[in-house]
């Protein structure tokens, strides 16, 4: 049987689209594209999808809903999902109710559990996670996921809203960051993240699997360093040496932003984001005594789609 599935992943800062075509046992990705939103921007800190966030949110997602006709998606096999900015937004159902309207999109608002497991499932669906516990990190605009877990299950899971563009928000007040910028950043690490101390103290994870945006780029980066070049677009899992990682993000964190895109493998929507996240990357490794990082470019839409096709 072949079966075409949609799926969008409607993220605080950036929106995906994923079509894919299942014949027998192989998943072929038909059509792929992810577009900046910026969603949360504005209104993410006062639990709102300003009316300029909506207008760019609806022009991304009508230019879905003509890939989706062009490529022959069904109604009943587009699936799209809500996450962080819309919902904690307070406006969540006009907004949604406005995008079914105008696009015949409807969106399915997760929580941060569910938005963990699916995760998990791609992140597991793109790259060998082994046998040992690992964490797991998915660092959004809006929210951030830790998984402990392993290729063959979680042991624990949660979603905090300390996502990119809330931090920027709150922390980012200077470009560069100033020192005392960043310590209150580290200090509000410490005091958000006690569950996760007490669940890595538990498990005992070896390595840092990252996924998303800024995960994403940092391999960007690390591949434009080491050989000018891109990463190989069928990979889905790699590696980022530690010392790599530092020299990103000592480079990230000495500059302003035009000096930050000049950085080969920097790119527009994530130029800003970057700083607090690569802050949050450091904080994980060095108070989690973690010293091996693997990335997979599979995250939450992947992870819907092995859900729905059972991979």
């Amino acid at each position: 049987m072949n079966s075409r599935l949609g799926i969008i992943d409607l993220g605080t800062n950036t929106f995906h689209l994923l079509i894919t075509d299942k014949t027998n046992d192989s998943v072929t990705t038909v059509f792929h594209e992810s577009r900046p939103a910026r969603i949360g921007l504005g209104g993410i800190s006062k639990r709102i999808i300003t009316p300029e966030a909506r207008g760019r949110a609806l022009a991304v997602l009508e230019y879905f809903r003509e890939k989706l006709d062009f490529f022959g998606v069904r109604q009943e096999h587009t699936f799209a999902f809500g996450t962080s900015a819309i919902r904690n937004a307070e406006n969540q159902a006009d907004f949604c109710s406005e995008v079914l309207t105008k696009t015949g999109i409807s969106i399915h608002v997760i929580d941060g559990n569910r938005e963990a497991e699916y995760i998990y499932k791609g992140v597991r669906y793109g790259a060998a996670l082994g046998n040992d516990p690992c964490l797991i990190m998915d660092i959004g605009g809006g929210s951030v996921e830790f998984i402990v877990g392993n290729e063959n299950q979680i042991f624990w899971k949660q979603s905090f809203e300390i996502g990119g563009q809330r931090l920027m928000e709150k922390f980012m007040r200077n470009d560069p960051m100033s020192q005392s910028d960043r310590k209150n950043l580290y200090n509000y690490f410490e005091e958000s993240l006690i569950p996760l101390a007490n669940a890595v103290h538990q498990y005992a994870p070896l390595k840092l699997v990252g996924s998303s945006g800024t995960f994403d780029t940092l391999i960007d980066i690390d591949y434009q360093h080491r050989t000018n070049s891109r990463p190989p677009k069928n990979q889905t899992d790699f590696t980022l040496p530690i010392a790599e990682f530092y020299r990103i993000y000592t480079a990230i964190l000495s500059g302003n932003h035009q000096e930050r895109m000049l950085i080969p493998g920097m790119i527009e929507l994530r130029v800003d984001m970057i700083v607090v996240a690569v802050c949050l990357v450091d904080y994980v490794l060095k108070n989690y005594g973690i010293n091996k990082i693997q990335v997979s470019s599979y995250a939450l839409k992947e992870g819907v789609l092995a859900e729905l096709l059972n991979l």
